[in-house]
């Protein structure tokens, strides 16, 4: 009997990730083929699909509406087949119906809900909030708590509070892993979060 294809990961690349660090990390974490791609024919036909996203949400969705035929295979594979889908930083926010960043953007709408500017309680507290802090699960999410890294200037609130699996704190309560079904958004940078990061992607690789 033929043994089983390895899944191959299809890592976007639309000009607005850190691919390389995130191939590695993926590779680290069990990914026995990650594919980095532009290709919609590729990304459609994917097992698993990764979203990177670094930079301001306008930015971001705009390189990937501009990037011919993206749009539209992630919405083939995620939303028809419901391949599983892992939004990292901005690729997570991008999740949101819009972003409240230069501007209002319409986002993918995959999970309803809204991208604004992060306002500490604390006025000490700077922005962008960048460096590691506590992911906490929320109660029987499955998810493992430990310490990420982040840097980000804006926060994604989805509509319905149960779309948060683990939330994270600067000055105030934000969501830190959002999910819905095979769709999973994290605001920290898995592949810049060590143990953490490495053991959070082999979780979702075996989800």
């Amino acid at each position: 009997m033929a043994a089983m294809a390895p899944e191959r990961i299809a890592l976007v690349d639309y000009g607005a990730g850190n691919l390389r660090s995130a191939a590695r990390a993926l590779a680290a974490a069990g990914a026995a083929q990650v594919d980095v791609t532009s290709d919609p024919e590729r990304i459609a036909s994917a097992d698993r699909i990764v979203l990177p996203g670094v930079g301001a949400f306008a930015q971001c969705i705009n390189a990937l509406r501009g990037a011919a035929g993206i749009e539209a295979a992630l919405g083939e594979a995620v939303i028809v087949q419901r391949k599983p889908f892992l939004g990292i930083c901005v690729g997570m926010q991008l999740l949101a119906s819009e972003g409240h960043e230069h501007g209002i953007h319409a986002g993918l709408g995959w999970l309803p809900g809204k991208v604004t500017r992060m306002v500490p309680s604390d006025p000490s507290l700077k922005i962008p909030h960048m460096g590691w802090n506590c992911v906490v699960p929320v109660p029987g999410s499955g998810i493992v708590a430990g310490d990420a890294y982040f840097v980000h200037s804006y926060r994604f609130d989805p509509d319905d509070a149960a779309d948060i699996l683990a939330t994270s704190d600067h000055g105030g309560v934000f969501p830190a892993i959002v999910a819905r079904g095979n769709i999973t958004g994290v605001q920290f940078h898995p592949e810049k979060s060590q143990a953490y990061g490495l053991g959070f992607l082999a979780n979702w690789l075996k989800s």
